[in-house]
């Protein structure tokens, strides 16, 4: 069942999006049927262990054959809907809205009623699908597909989110809805060109309607549509919804279909089974023949994401254009490993010392931040993967590190890992970075709004008037302990953690300190794509003090389940990494023992923070008891190629 709850409204005359005629050309209709057999995969290369994705990428007639489709099945349902398409990077190819289409979608107030962050908004029907197809786009892979409804289904208080799962700990990847942000430094725009990852207007989305688009078993986009007025979530999956959004995105996947054997439905986690649709092909009707050229509607114009001119192609994954490519020898020598590009050649992101030397007497140097990435993608190249089909897949990841500034000195990933975790993986090591340091305390009381009474709610919460001021080396399942709405996780009954809501107060629209750092950003962005702004927020979000001109220490916003660790050198901090793509333990393992590993291979000097000052080292007192957070945790049994069990223990 969705959660719609009471809405407290903006004015909508401020959010309405303009729109203008559009057409496009002509194009043939898919045929309805079941999603196909999953491919068989291709073998790596020689000498590598990951296969390359085939080059494939959707045309403009297809683009239009989607929308065309699911357009048909909204007319048969007797709804008008906002219809959006992407490629797998992010860049949108259309949005379409038919006649009688509401300009405006509502996303629910908290239980209690009120607003806090997000909630009670309304916002752009536009918006809303870019970030629907965006959310199936970059969540899926060649080994996984997963929908908006699955994101739904891993970002809630509970997991299995439902009544009668009170008491279970939240979902694995709770707070993922809040990154991709329109103001993150990291995320393309489309005055970039084609190379991604692009940003999305909203984060990735909870509401179900959004899909990924395959091609001969690749991802090659996402569809994204709202016809029904409300941008929410699924708060009990022990129900099968009849949802009108998702009933139309379905239909404009057929012809483009995830192969069966990878839904998110053969997926499990904690032994439970992820949940990709409501709605089967045979309830859809037969949109076989649907033309965009007879479609009735417009093509509609967004700012800063689409013109409205045209039916677009998306870039081919994997091409210098798509801005995600193989990386050089020179670059990385393991041949399997990929690099953000800047469709010209040049790496984004190219591996570095850190550039802060001004603020440590040794910053990492180039060859220590080699030695960690490196080491790193090892790890995650042996790892068994939690979230991809086959079984006994490899695991594969996005790996991103910084220095105490929050820099970037280095970005690597492996040919397949979904595009969400490139964002997400830097999220993660910044916000280890950021936690773990002496300046964290400072820069959250100076910034704005609701953000620096969370300090104080911090220290009370842990009864150390100087927490967050660098004696504790935080990761980020150690900062999610904190950002729970009931502590210990899950357990109902329980007062919040001090950087979360009050469960009364929380949903995936307002998580605390997450959503409360960046809701400016949001604001000023939906300002801007509704045209109430001339100009849009900068690549940087939060308000908090700037480290060098323009930027933060979490310029793409903080993120809050696991996979990341902070970087020391002895007792100083000197950097984050973090991980993501797969697994939450899978993450943390590769952060953890990629890093062990790295100052091993340097002959020691960085590592891991030293056991003593650990997050794990820290209890807090919960009525009667005294509960321990947490640092990492590894997954047993991690490895394809050898049967060692706990090794991450005692490092």
């Amino acid at each position: 069942m969705r959660w719609r709850g009471g809405i407290s409204l903006l004015g909508a005359g401020a959010l309405v999006l303009a729109s203008c005629g559009g057409g496009g050309s002509s194009t043939s209709g898919g045929a309805t049927g079941a999603p196909g057999p999953t491919p068989t995969p291709t073998p790596p290369p020689s000498g590598q262990v990951f296969a390359v994705p085939a080059a494939e990428s959707l045309s403009g007639a297809e683009v239009g054959t989607i929308i065309a489709q699911a357009a048909a099945e909204a007319r048969a349902r007797g709804a008008a809907a906002t219809i959006a398409v992407t490629d797998r990077v992010g860049n949108v190819l259309a949005v379409f809205a038919m006649p009688g289409a509401a300009p405006t979608a509502r996303i629910p107030s908290a239980r209690d009623g009120s607003n806090q962050d997000a909630q009670g908004l309304t916002i752009p029907s536009a918006g809303a699908a870019i970030a629907k197809a965006i959310t199936g786009a970059y969540l899926s892979s060649g080994g996984n597909a997963f929908s908006s409804r699955t994101a739904s289904f891993i970002v809630q208080e509970h997991f299995p989110p439902a009544p009668t799962t009170a008491g279970l700990e939240s979902g694995p990847l709770f707070g993922v809805q809040f990154s991709q942000l329109p103001c993150s430094d990291l995320a393309a725009r489309a005055s970039d060109g084609l190379i991604g990852p692009k940003r999305s207007p909203l984060g990735l989305a909870a509401d179900p309607g959004g899909f990924p688009l395959y091609q001969n078993g690749v991802v090659v986009g996402g569809i994204g549509v709202i016809a029904d007025g409300t941008y929410g979530f699924d708060p009990n999956v022990l129900d099968r919804d009849n949802d009108l959004d998702e009933a139309i995105a379905l239909a404009g996947t057929v012809g483009f279909e995830a192969p069966v054997g990878i839904r998110a439905d053969r997926i499990t986690a904690d032994g439970t089974s992820l949940r990709y649709t409501d709605i089967e092909y045979p309830q859809i009707g037969n949109v076989a023949g649907a033309s965009f050229a007879a479609t009735a509607g417009v093509l509609v114009p967004v700012a800063g994401y689409y013109s409205g001119a045209g039916l677009l192609a998306g870039a081919t994954y994997g091409t210098e254009a798509s801005g995600v490519r193989a990386s050089t020898a020179a670059e990385f020598a393991n041949r399997d490993a990929f690099v953000l590009s800047n469709g010209a050649g040049a790496n984004r992101y190219p591996l570095r010392g850190g550039t802060d030397a001004g603020d440590l007497a040794a910053p990492l140097t180039a060859a220590e931040a080699r030695a960690i990435l490196e080491e790193a993608f090892t790890v995650m190249s042996r790892a068994r993967a939690q979230i991809r089909q086959p079984l006994d897949s490899r695991a594969q990841v996005t790996i991103s590190l910084v220095d105490t500034r929050g820099a970037v000195l280095g970005i690597v990933r492996s040919p397949d890992a979904p595009i969400f975790g490139i964002d997400v993986s830097l999220q993660k090591a910044r916000t280890a970075n950021f936690f773990s340091g002496r300046f964290a305390a400072a820069e959250l009381l100076a910034a704005g709004g609701e953000v620096p009474q969370f300090v104080a709610r911090t220290r009370s919460f842990l009864g150390d008037a100087n927490a967050l001021t660098g004696a504790f080396a935080f990761s980020d399942r150690a900062g999610g302990n904190l950002s729970r709405p009931y502590f210990p996780d899950g357990e109902v009954g329980q007062p919040n953690g001090p950087l979360s809501r009050p469960i009364q107060q929380f949903s995936p629209f307002s998580t605390g300190l997450q959503s409360a750092l960046v809701v400016g950003n949001l604001a000023q962005h939906l300002a801007f794509v509704t045209g109430a702004a001339a100009q849009d927020t900068p690549r940087a979000c939060t308000g908090l003090p700037q480290v060098t001109a323009g930027t933060t220490r979490l310029a793409n916003g903080i993120q809050i389940f696991p996979g990341s660790v902070p970087v020391y050198r002895g007792n100083v901090l000197v950097g984050g990494i973090g991980v993501s793509g797969d697994g939450i333990d899978q993450d943390d393992m590769i952060s953890f023992l990629g890093l062990h590993n790295a100052g091993a291979r340097v002959g020691g000097g960085i590592g891991n923070a030293p056991p003593a000052i650990r997050s794990d080292r820290i209890v807090v007192q919960v009525g009667s008891r005294q509960v321990r957070l947490r640092y990492v945790n590894c997954p047993f049994a991690p490895f394809l190629d050898t049967a060692a069990q706990n090794v991450c223990e005692g490092l």
